[in-house]
């Protein structure tokens, strides 16, 4: 996904992307999907954190390709499976620019206004950012 930018000749703020994280919880293993922009891709950290996770990692190509019925890398955020959890960053344009997703097959993307697809999407929308550092005042 990192080359979408370059290739549908758009800020990277415009290209969408989703990522998917394999969480260890108390109850057992479970997969999320992330829906951000590329300038912003999703931390594990903090998805962790939001979701109270002992662990969380990328999940390998095999379980990307299984849960999504997409190919790792080209998971477009429409048609995910239902039983998919999904959370959408909420840095993801809110507007009637057209924003940019892959759609499962190789050099092809789509271009559609940013309110139709959150529209579309059945996921929840999260703040993703990461916590500000603190910084000591001298005393």
């Amino acid at each position: 996904m990192d080359e979408l930018p370059e290739s549908v000749l758009a800020t990277p703020d415009r290209c969408v992307a989703v990522t998917v994280f394999e969480l260890s919880t108390r109850i057992g293993r479970e997969a999320v999907a992330v829906v951000s922009t590329v300038a912003a891709p999703p931390q594990p950290g903090i998805v962790g954190g939001l979701l109270g996770a002992r662990r969380v990692r990328h999940a390998p190509a095999f379980v990307v390709n299984k849960l999504t019925d997409y190919a790792d890398g080209l998971v477009c955020p429409l048609l995910l499976p239902d039983e998919l959890t999904l959370l959408i960053d909420d840095r993801v344009p809110v507007d009637d620019g057209l924003v940019y997703t892959a759609t499962g097959e190789r050099f092809t993307a789509l271009a559609l206004r940013s309110l139709d697809l959150l529209s579309l999407l059945p996921g929840k929308s999260v703040d993703l950012r990461p916590p500000r550092a603190r910084v000591a005042l001298p005393r």
